[in-house]
């Protein structure tokens, strides 16, 4: 791949995925201007890449089809992991691969269907925060309802046992590690991932249920096109995505709006303003620790002034577009009343995340309940002593320690 003499070590701050504090991006942004088009960075593994930050790059390199995912794929391209991938999942795919599997899973995720389970959301959030109530302040947010609630919901849409969520939570965390764990202890929690979808999509095959894992393999069965290592892989990253994403991003928006009082006070005036409240929080709030996957060229393409040339590997910075000051006023700003906002946390293009509207589902209905519920809610430890998890490929709290005076039925 071209080098060039103007590179810069990514992760910013030389220190990998550890670089970050809590939700700052201060470090991610080090040394670049405002106006800097792309960045040429050297990764850890692979060589170097451009970085694509400026908010209408970024939507170029996501969704337009020169920039492929498919030929990143067990090939040694720049990257933050050791790891090469060799497990090809639905993110690995350009279309028409990407597109037959995605339509396996697409009709269970539309907005119209995933609107028909707010009630039982609702049932779900409002029966943890009872429990959380019965056991006492202080109490473990994290613990209490930021992963049971999106587990227990991706668990019966698609079939899964919600008893073994001790199992596939352990290996998700490490799966999706990229400096927590070695290459090895990755690529076994993934192959343990596959082989327990595997085994539950067997069980599909002679007991049929109401779920998407029987879906999917009646879907299997039927198409001569589906491979059966592609429909075990899907499973396995419904199931990941599923909870993983959602779980620390409930966690991190409460620890958002516990850092900047005057907007929470706003939510709790205003309850209705939730929805607006959630899609200013995808914005604001940082999700991934590194930019991602990288996508190489297939052909020479201009962007952002700059020539990218076939087989050279360009990153989306989704954070830095989040913030981009063409697009949105004052950006690193938290307004929850923001009246526009076209955010790209869920992607875009073909691999627009396919759980998006089931995750603004689950954010609405936990942030809601708890601004209704819990008046008062604060952190029960100094907001420098919340601990973070390190080294993944999202970030995340490992406990978030709340505490509340007031509750409200």
């Amino acid at each position: 791949m071209t080098t060039t003499e103007h590179s810069i070590d990514f992760p910013f701050g030389g220190t990998g995925t550890d670089d970050y504090v809590a939700l700052d991006i201060a470090s991610e942004q080090a040394g670049l201007g405002d106006d800097e088009p792309l960045v040429r960075i050297r990764l850890p593994y692979g060589g170097e890449a451009w970085l694509a930050r400026r908010y209408e790059d970024v939507r170029v390199v996501l969704g337009d089809l020169r920039f492929s995912r498919a030929e990143a794929f067990g090939k040694d391209v720049p990257r933050t992991s050791a790891q090469i991938r060799g497990d090809r999942g639905i993110l690995d795919m350009d279309p028409p691969d990407h597109t037959r599997l995605r339509k396996l899973a697409a009709k269970a995720f539309t907005a119209k269907r995933v609107e028909t389970l707010r009630p039982r959301v609702q049932q779900i959030v409002d029966a943890l925060l009872d429990g959380m109530i019965a056991k006492g302040t202080p109490a473990d947010l994290m613990a209490c309802l930021s992963w049971p609630l999106p587990i227990t919901v991706i668990c019966e849409m698609l079939g899964v046992p919600y008893e073994d969520r001790t199992k596939f939570r352990a290996w998700t965390d490490v799966a999706l590690a990229i400096t927590a764990y070695t290459t090895e202890q990755i690529e076994h929690a993934q192959q343990a991932l596959n082989d327990y979808m595997a085994g539950l999509l067997d069980q599909r095959r002679t007991e049929p249920k109401d779920d998407l894992l029987t879906a999917m393999m009646q879907a299997r069965d039927n198409d001569d096109r589906l491979a059966p290592e592609e429909i075990v892989r899907l499973a396995a990253g419904l199931l990941v995505a599923g909870h993983e994403t959602t779980a620390n991003q409930i966690g991190n928006f409460v620890y958002s709006l516990l850092a900047h009082p005057a907007e929470l006070a706003k939510l709790r005036a205003d309850p209705g303003m939730v929805n607006p409240a959630v899609e200013e929080l995808l914005r604001h709030t940082p999700l991934g620790a590194s930019a991602g996957f990288v996508r190489i060229a297939k052909e020479d393409v201009e962007l952002g002034g700059v020539t990218v040339r076939a087989g050279e590997g360009v990153f989306a910075d989704v954070t830095a577009a989040n913030r981009d000051k063409r697009l949105f006023d004052d950006p690193d700003e938290l307004r929850l009343g923001r009246p526009v906002n076209p955010h790209l946390t869920f992607g875009h293009g073909v691999h627009h995340c396919i759980g998006a509207q089931l995750a603004r589902l689950e954010l609405q209905v936990a942030l809601g309940t708890l601004v209704r519920r819990f008046p008062g809610l604060s952190l029960a430890v100094d907001a420098r002593d919340v601990p973070w998890k390190h080294g993944r490929l999202v970030r995340g709290l490992q406990e978030l320690p709340v505490t509340w005076a007031e509750v409200r039925e």
